[in-house]
């Protein structure tokens, strides 16, 4: 196995922050193979090397992986100073969880939320163009021009957007509900991408990551993926699922 930096393999371990495992480290707290490491960078076997923190040696986590429909208003980081909910706060696992991505506050919907940092980066990498699906409530009727645009693809800041799938669910002449599908993960790319050819968002909800759905889930709801599901995931990304 590839050496991997010493205070991630503390964090995925549940141990602390990366960050608080950088300062245990840096305290002398830390052991590999009964030796004091006290500098950093430090590369580590984890399957092999022996690595213990305060004399307690370091034991894998059992990687946990949910998916939740999250509501409005409840934000995908691990902390924030203005003290509002979080998602991770909706499944209050046993472990150190974080979102795959994310929902700003203000959109609704799927996202997946797991301990496993190698599954998150990969599913978040462009390389690998796992589609998203949301439906978008936007102000105003939608012309056929606007619609080939979307699906050409848009000039944001970070430059052109990949081609989308783009649906029409229901029209009229104060609204639209589209459904949208795009493979890449800029930030608020779909509210974004409908405002530059003019159709500010009333509400946006994501509906499906790959082959996974938001069928079943009630806002707030979670559930943990399928062993299924998690082959899939695997099989998107390139890893083999255990």
């Amino acid at each position: 196995m590839a050496e991997i930096r010493l205070q991630k393999v503390l964090a995925e371990s549940g141990v602390a922050s990366r960050r608080n495992c950088e300062e245990l480290i840096l305290d002398g707290r830390v052991k590999v193979n009964g030796e004091v490491v006290d500098k950093l960078p430090v590369f580590v076997d984890p399957e092999n090397d022996k690595i213990t923190v305060d004399g307690k040696q370091l034991r894998a986590e059992q990687k946990v992986y949910y998916l939740l429909n999250k509501p409005k208003g409840v934000i995908c980081t691990n902390s924030d100073p203005y003290g509002r909910k979080k998602a991770i706060d909706l499944i209050k696992a046993k472990e150190r969880i974080f979102c795959v991505g994310r929902l700003d506050a203000d959109s609704t919907g799927l996202i997946i939320l797991t301990n496993d940092s190698q599954l998150t980066n990969k599913l978040t990498h462009p390389k690998y163009k796992v589609a998203k699906t949301y439906v978008a409530q936007v102000k105003g009727a939608i012309e056929p021009a606007k619609i080939e645009k979307l699906k050409k693809g848009i000039w944001l800041a970070e430059g052109r957007t990949n081609r989308s799938a783009i649906k029409i669910l229901k029209k009229a002449r104060m609204e639209t509900l589209l459904e949208i599908t795009i493979t890449q993960g800029l930030n608020r790319q779909v509210r974004r991408m409908l405002a530059k050819v003019g159709l500010p968002v009333k509400s946006l909800k994501r509906t499906r990551i790959g082959k996974l759905n938001i069928r079943g889930l009630g806002p707030g709801s979670f559930r943990h993926l399928t062993g299924a599901e998690l082959k899939y995931l695997g099989s998107v990304t390139g890893e083999k699922s255990s």
